[in-house]
């Protein structure tokens, strides 16, 4: 079983940074793939960025430019370093980790993008 915590969430203005954490612990299970999922109400839950073991990060094609992904897997630790940030990117950013064949998921922390 994996446990993941978020964090780094919080109101920011058009243009502003915040950068998400989230740290996986329990049992000492390999993690092949960390990433980032969003849902704005009313939306269905999207891809936001992944970072799989051995592979290149992947990001959505609306964010390619302004978020970046890291990994520290010393610590388990994926992160989500959200630059320019827009209205748009409003939403409830979600922590997921693959463990094949399971996947997991964080409570999720709010992102608001507001004057």
């Amino acid at each position: 079983q994996v446990q993941l915590v978020e964090s780094g969430g919080g109101l920011v203005q058009p243009g502003g940074s915040l950068r998400l954490s989230c740290a996986a612990s329990g049992s000492s299970i390999s993690i092949n793939a960390m990433g980032w999922y969003r849902q704005a109400p009313g939306k269905e839950r999207e891809l936001v960025a992944v970072i799989i073991s051995g592979f290149s990060p992947k990001y959505a094609e609306s964010v390619k430019g302004r978020f970046i992904i890291s990994r520290d897997n010393d610590k388990n630790t994926v992160y989500l370093q959200m630059n320019n940030l827009k209205p748009e990117d409003t939403a409830v950013y979600y922590c997921n980790a693959v463990a094949v064949p399971k996947g997991y998921w964080g409570q999720g922390t709010q992102v608001t993008v507001s004057l």
